[in-house]
């Protein structure tokens, strides 16, 4: 069962979908969890395929657009702000907590590629979270300085801050928004050098097979500055004590991100590799999602 909710972040409204278990009754208390989706995407896309299944298995289950994003609200469009996103994470953990059916114990995040970094930046500081998984996590910040864990020049870095930075000032003196897209926009963009990631996400969110109306899989380049200024992984060490499960393919071209956040956890971790698996096809492929599902729910045990 779904229903349509709604929930603010500040002066943003935020639209999201409640999955609730099959056999639902109102007057019991339930585990609840939050899911974040992929940067460019939707709530009815990947993410909302996990929360179907963990609902049924379950949990309450909140996923929704973040701000500036599908159907929520925020000016302006397609904005790809990590401090936002996080905070969409913490609002969505508020909304839960006004439901007398859901148990403010037994709360635990989830997120799929950046929702996965999301969700582990958000754990750090949000202690109503109790546990945290991923699936194919790539955290903003360090992904957009060190691509697929290669890290760009210094030089690099600084043209592309340079560039939104002229941005901005052109749009402040009333040019047009410019957008960077996610993955490729067209098949002539694709070669034999393209990463799996790319290649794959040009299947995924460009086709049938993934696409939706409202998932654009593009962002603002005056986005760029704040995922340059944000980190994911710099008090992981210190603050993330909850229990962690990081799922990533052992194709993945990001698994170095799961990697890296498993070993600069020094809380209870687990590293789940599904053999064969690329990074999106963790996203809807059948035989690889019901192995990391599975998984999850063995792991949000903990929780019931």
């Amino acid at each position: 069962m779904v229903e349509a909710v709604s929930f603010r972040n500040k002066a943003v409204e935020i639209a999201g979908h409640l999955h609730l278990p099959d056999d639902f009754d109102e007057d019991k208390k339930y585990p609840a969890l939050v899911g974040i989706h992929p940067a460019g995407g939707v709530k009815e896309q990947t993410i909302g395929q996990y929360a179907k299944r963990l609902a049924s298995e379950g949990f309450v289950t909140v996923v929704y657009d973040s701000s500036y994003q599908g159907e929520s609200g925020g000016e302006p469009r397609l904005l790809e702000d990590p401090t936002t996103r996080v905070e969409d994470a913490r609002c969505a953990a508020d909304f839960l907590t006004t439901l007398p059916y859901v148990d403010t114990e037994r709360m635990g995040v989830f997120g799929i590629c950046a929702g996965g970094g999301y969700a582990i930046s958000v754990a750090q500081t949000e202690r109503r979270f109790k546990a945290v998984a991923t699936v194919s996590a790539a955290p903003m910040g360090e992904g957009s300085r060190a691509f697929l864990g290669h890290t760009s020049p210094v030089s690099e870095q600084i043209r592309n801050l340079e560039m939104a930075a002229q941005q901005r000032t052109a749009e402040a003196r009333g040019a047009e928004p410019v957008y960077v897209p996610f993955v490729p926009e067209t098949l002539e963009e694709i070669d034999d050098n393209t990463p799996d990631l790319l290649r794959e996400g040009y299947d995924y969110y460009r086709t049938p097979r993934g696409q939706h109306p409202r998932s654009k899989g593009r962002f603002l380049l005056t986005s760029m500055d704040k995922m340059y200024a944000f980190s994911t992984f710099d008090q992981i060490p210190e603050l993330l004590t909850q229990p962690l499960l990081l799922i990533a393919g052992s194709k993945a071209d990001t698994k170095v991100f799961s990697d890296q956040a498993y070993e600069l956890s020094k809380g209870p971790k687990e590293l789940f590799v599904v053999d064969g698996a690329t990074h999106i096809a963790m996203y809807d492929v059948p035989e690889y999602m019901d192995q990391a599902l599975t998984k999850m729910v063995k792991f949000f045990a903990v929780l019931q």
